[in-house]
């Protein structure tokens, strides 16, 4: 299990530029946090720190892969990580007031007085954020390949089905002039 020191970035003793830190993350990253959807992830994030004399910018690359369950069908399947990230970092005096007034969420303030960046809360975040909202399996599956077919019919038992004697409620009133 990483240890809380591998995500700190002595941003002190860097020069001006800009520098790459690679983060390889699986499942032990994500022992201390909330229970997660996904299993067996498989991420590794390019982080290319830009610094400034008072502030930082980060580019956070996220690529990788990760096992979920297919929200159609429930089998499981493996879903491609990518995405990208930026965050700037201020160095300011009063970074809590600022972190709670400021609204944007692509800046962040710390106090100039540090000389640690703690980057595992954001390599948490934005690898969630790099999980597709629809967990389905492919189209060419559906039905077939990796889909379950029971799933899918019960799927579609389960859809409204129209009575052909109501009609559509829109033309219901229209109908007596169809005989007129």
């Amino acid at each position: 299990m990483p240890g809380r020191r591998d995500f700190d970035i002595a941003f002190v003793g860097l020069k001006p530029g800009i520098h790459v830190f690679v983060y390889d993350v699986d499942d032990d990253f994500f022992v201390d946090r909330p229970s997660q959807e996904f299993r067996h992830c498989r991420a590794q994030v390019r982080l290319s720190l830009d610094k400034h004399p008072n502030f930082m910018m980060l580019k956070f690359e996220v690529s990788g892969e990760v096992d979920l369950n297919c929200d159609r069908c429930g089998n499981p399947i493996t879903k491609q990580l990518w995405d990208e990230f930026d965050l700037v970092v201020k160095m300011v005096d009063d970074p809590d007031g600022l972190n709670e007034k400021d609204e944007d969420p692509d800046v962040f303030y710390i106090s100039k007085t540090e000389s640690h960046l703690h980057v595992a809360d954001w390599l948490y975040e934005f690898i969630l954020l790099g999980i597709p909202a629809q967990r389905r399996c492919s189209d060419a599956d559906a039905g077939g390949g990796s889909c379950d077919p029971a799933a899918l019919e019960m799927l579609r038992k389960m859809e409204p089905q129209p009575d052909p004697e109501d009609g559509n409620p829109i033309w219901k009133d229209l109908d007596r002039f169809r005989n007129s």
